[in-house]
C-alpha cells in the first residue's frame, strides 16, 4: 500500500501563499487613489479586451491584478450581489465595505478549503461626497481585507510603487495631476537597471469614479482624452471630466436613481485563463 506524505497545516498554508504571491507578481501593477474629483484607477494593461478595472455599482468600482479568469469571476459575482441587494432592499444598502467583506469570505474559504488559492489581489473602491469620505478596500488571496488611506498599489512591486505614491499623492489633486502621479509611480519600477520607464497611453487602462456625477459614477478615459491628460493639456483634462451635474449628489436622492446597473450594461464577457497582461 502506498504511503501518503504528511505535511503540516503551517507548511500547506505557506506553500499556498507562495503560489498566490508568485502568480500575482507575474502580472503588471495597478494603482487606485483618491483625488479632488473622485477616485482614479490606473492599471498597466496591454489588452483592450480584458479589463482589470470595472464598475460594480452606482458609486463602487473594482480593480484587480493576477489571473484574469479568477478575478473576472469575482467581479461578476460582485455585480450580481450588488444588484440583488439593491433591488431587494435599497440602493443605499449596497456599500463598498459590504462587498469587500463578501470578497474576503469567498477568498478566505477558497484559500483554506481548496488545494489551489486564487492568484488575485483586489481593490473595492467607493466614492464619497469628499475625498475624506472615499473608501478603498484591499482584498488579498488569503481572505484578508484592509482599509487603505486614500491610495494603494497592487501587484508584484507594490511596495516600491506605494513609496512613490506616498511621496507625491495629495487628496486635493486635480484629475490631470492624479493621472501623472499614478503613471509616475507605475513607471518607477520595472526599468532596465532600476531606471524609470515611460508608459504609453495605449498601455494604460484608466477610469474614474466621478463624485460629481448623478447616479452611476464610473467612466473610462481613453483615446485622445487620455493622451491629453498625460501631456498635461488643460483642454484634455476638461474633455476627460465630461458632462457632470453642477453639485455633488448621493444615491439617497430618490429623483436620481439610475435605471440601469453594471450588470445590465456588462459588455466585458471576454473569457480568459491566464495572468493579466
Amino acid at each position: 500500500m502506498a504511503m501518503q506524505f504528511y505535511a503540516s497545516p503551517e507548511q500547506i498554508m505557506r506553500d499556498r501563499s507562495e503560489l498566490a504571491r508568485k502568480g500575482i507578481a507575474r502580472g503588471r501593477s495597478a494603482v487606485v487613489l483618491s483625488y479632488a474629483g473622485g477616485v482614479l484607477f490606473v492599471a498597466e494593461n496591454l489588452s483592450s479586451a480584458l479589463h482589470k478595472v470595472s464598475e460594480i455599482y452606482d458609486r463602487i468600482g473594482f480593480a484587480a491584478v493576477g489571473r484574469y479568469n479568477e478575478f473576472e469571476n469575482l467581479r461578476r459575482a460582485g455585480v450580481r450581489m450588488a444588484d440583488l441587494n439593491g433591488l431587494s432592499y435599497d440602493r443605499r444598502d449596497v456599500t463598498g465595505l459590504a462587498l469587500a467583506n463578501s470578497y474576503a469570505q469567498i477568498l478566505g474559504a477558497i484559500f483554506t478549503e481548496q488545494s489551489k488559492p486564487f492568484e488575485v489581489e483586489i481593490c473595492v473602491a467607493e466614492v464619497g461626497a469628499t475625498p475624506d469620505d472615499d473608501s478603498l478596500y484591499r482584498n488579498t488571496y488569503d481572505g484578508s481585507v484592509t482599509d487603505e488611506p486614500g491610495r494603494m498599489a497592487m501587484g508584484g512591486q507594490a511596495e516600491a510603487i506605494s513609496g512613490v505614491l506616498k511621496a507625491n499623492h495629495r487628496p486635493d489633486m486635480s484629475l490631470g495631476e492624479a493621472v501623472k502621479v499614478a503613471v509616475q509611480a507605475l513607471g518607477s519600477v520595472g526599468g532596465e537597471g532600476g531606471a524609470a520607464r515611460t508608459i504609453a497611453a495605449n498601455q494604460l487602462e484608466v477610469a474614474v469614479l466621478d463624485r460629481h456625477r448623478v447616479g452611476r459614477t464610473f467612466r473610462r478615459i481613453t483615446g485622445a482624452a487620455l493622451t491629453a491628460l498625460l501631456d498635461g493639456d488643460a483642454a484634455g483634462e476638461s474633455a476627460a471630466e465630461g458632462d457632470r451635474a453642477q453639485t455633488p449628489t448621493t444615491p439617497t436622492e430618490e429623483g436620481h436613481k439610475p435605471t440601469t446597473s453594471a450588470g445590465s450594461a456588462d459588455l466585458e464577457d471576454k473569457p480568459g485563463d491566464k495572468s493579466d497582461t
